[in-house]
């Protein structure tokens, strides 16, 4: 059963959570975050991106940026930004996005049932992005990065949380810039929080990684490395759990940097050994699983995967391991997403005109945009002990860093 406990979050002053609230680390570049912390002392991206605070030839991953990010976490503790909880508490928290909403529950999960695979996972992770969360972590002393859990949705967990938001007052509860209003309760009845703790251990026998697998993989070997140094909040992660019903998937499309030697007219050529080929004359977004769009030298393309050309168990049926091995490692010679520099991932939330504009740019040849996952083959795929391609799944809205952190 899931074990999960209430912990003393470092959080703002209910007036700078707007300001200071900042988008996770991993969904901007560094130009981006520059940009988006411009005249902000307050953003939570000085500590998550510090290299926005050096100079911009600066390796994103040198020790410098590390100390920078902890000097910056010091100096906001010293200048009132953040403060310590006095007591362990639980925080509920409330996103809306386009009318619809979803809450979950921040707290700290055990890493033991990370090991344990009481958490499951879906994906394997790649080693660089790892490294850097490890170093962010055992630098700073904190985990900043929340992972996104969901499990079976649980009626009486509901209630409890629903009639806490329904009794008291939001602590945090602004709309971010790009539309998404963020709330958050705190939960500091201890009575409460003991029986959210005990309906966990009861009820809930597993939660699913829908988001956050390096930030999980990455707080399990800083435990470990932390040898006879840990204590006993480096035993935990920072997680929030959202019922898998309040849940919704989106597309994780791909960009690739070259077509492995092949002209254009050649490749189009090849791809019709598994798909369908067509010309359109706008962007494309897939309907229905096994189609496909494609965006190539200023043209989009629909690919409907070939009867026969794939297999119908649990992973090679999905749509992502249709692409993987029939275009990227079939004719692009991409075998390991996870370490091939070739390839780059963008979130659906960007839509296509990202795409468009990573080719159209010259930095990728070709982009793909993909049917999403759904939340069931999601579960049933973590159940059955088997993994996904790597990035599968984009959640949307997601939650801002700097709101909650997990001091380890």
């Amino acid at each position: 059963m899931a074990n999960i406990k209430p912990f003393k979050a470092l959080r703002p002053k209910p007036e700078l959570a707007r300001k200071l609230a900042s988008k996770p680390y991993d969904v901007l570049s560094s130009t981006e975050a520059r940009e988006e912390a411009k005249g902000n002392e307050h953003s939570f991206l000085h500590i998550t991106k510090s290299e926005i605070d050096l100079p911009t030839d600066m390796d994103t991953h040198s020790q410098q940026v590390y100390d920078k990010a902890k000097e910056n976490l010091q100096s906001f503790q010293t200048k009132g930004f953040l403060f310590e909880e006095s007591s362990p508490c639980y925080y509920i928290y409330q996103l809306v996005m386009n009318g619809k909403s979803q809450t979950g529950l921040v707290c700290v999960s055990s890493v033991d049932d990370y090991e344990n695979d009481i958490i499951k996972k879906h994906e394997l992770t790649r080693p660089d992005k790892e490294l850097d969360r490890i170093t962010h972590m055992k630098t700073i002393g904190a985990q900043t990065g929340n992972v996104f859990l969901t499990y079976k949705t649980n009626e009486r967990l509901n209630k409890e949380i629903e009639d806490w938001k329904a009794s008291h007052h939001p602590t945090y509860d602004f709309v971010a810039e790009d539309g998404v209003k963020h709330m958050v309760w705190v939960v500091n009845d201890e009575a409460t929080n003991q029986r959210i703790t005990n309906y966990f251990a009861e009820t809930v026998p597993n939660t699913y990684i829908a988001d956050g697998h390096h930030r999980a993989a990455s707080a399990a070997k800083v435990r470990k490395a932390l040898g006879k140094d840990a204590n006993e909040e480096s035993n935990y992660f920072l997680t929030t759990l959202f019922p898998d019903n309040q849940l919704h998937i989106l597309d994780y499309n791909r960009v690739v940097k070259d077509l492995n030697g092949l002209s254009e007219e050649d490749f189009l050529r090849t791809l019709e050994n598994d798909f369908l080929v067509g010309k359109v004359e706008t962007a494309f977004m897939p309907k229905q699983f096994h189609e496909f769009g494609m965006y190539l030298n200023g043209s989009w393309y629909t690919l409907i995967a070939r009867d026969g050309s794939y297999e119908n168990d649990p992973i090679a049926v999905l749509d992502v391991s249709i692409l993987q091995k029939n275009v990227l490692d079939k004719i692009l010679a991409i075998k390991d997403v996870r370490t091939d520099k070739r390839i780059d991932f963008v979130g659906g939330i960007r839509g296509l005109g990202e795409l468009e504009k990573r080719v159209d740019s010259g930095e990728m040849k070709a982009a793909f945009s993909l049917y999403p996952v759904s939340m069931q083959q999601l579960i049933d795929i973590a159940d059955s002990g088997n993994i996904m391609p790597p990035k599968s799944t984009w959640f949307e809205p997601k939650l801002r860093d700097g709101l909650l952190t997990h001091l380890i």
